[in-house]
């Protein structure tokens, strides 16, 4: 990825996340969001994904709606995102770039990775409009 795309990626990131309600901030400091340019090779070999812009986010973690009292030595919480995923899905099919569209993916993948943390599973998010 070029470094302009990444820097204009991590602006629109920040300006999304300034608009999260206070409430998401505080699940973000509980639930930390990284973001890389792509999933590893281990990834997509892990998740069978075959392209590398195919995934946009990521949860790890346990759901809070399956959490016991023997939580301990579980990995840590975390939302990852992908730039080249994301971005992929704000490209129309005439190859036009959106930046109002890259905003909306980049809050809907956020959204739809921490509602993995909040026990939602795919259908739950689509039927939420965070497919």
């Amino acid at each position: 990825m070029k470094p302009e795309q990444r820097q204009r990626f991590d602006t629109e990131l920040e300006a999304v996340l300034a608009q999260f309600p206070d409430a998401v901030h505080e699940i973000l400091k509980e639930v930390p969001l990284y973001v890389e340019d792509f999933p590893s090779l281990g990834l997509m070999k892990q998740l069978q994904i075959e392209r590398r812009d195919e995934l946009c986010g990521l949860y790890t973690g346990v759901a809070l709606t399956e959490r016991t009292g023997e939580d301990s030595g579980r990995l840590a919480d975390a939302v990852q995102i992908f730039r080249e995923g994301v971005i992929a899905k704000t490209i129309d099919v005439a190859g036009k770039f959106d930046l109002e569209e890259l905003r909306n993916q980049i809050r809907i993948t956020i959204l739809h990775e921490l509602g993995h943390h909040h026990g939602l599973d795919e259908d739950d998010l689509h039927e939420l409009g965070y497919g």
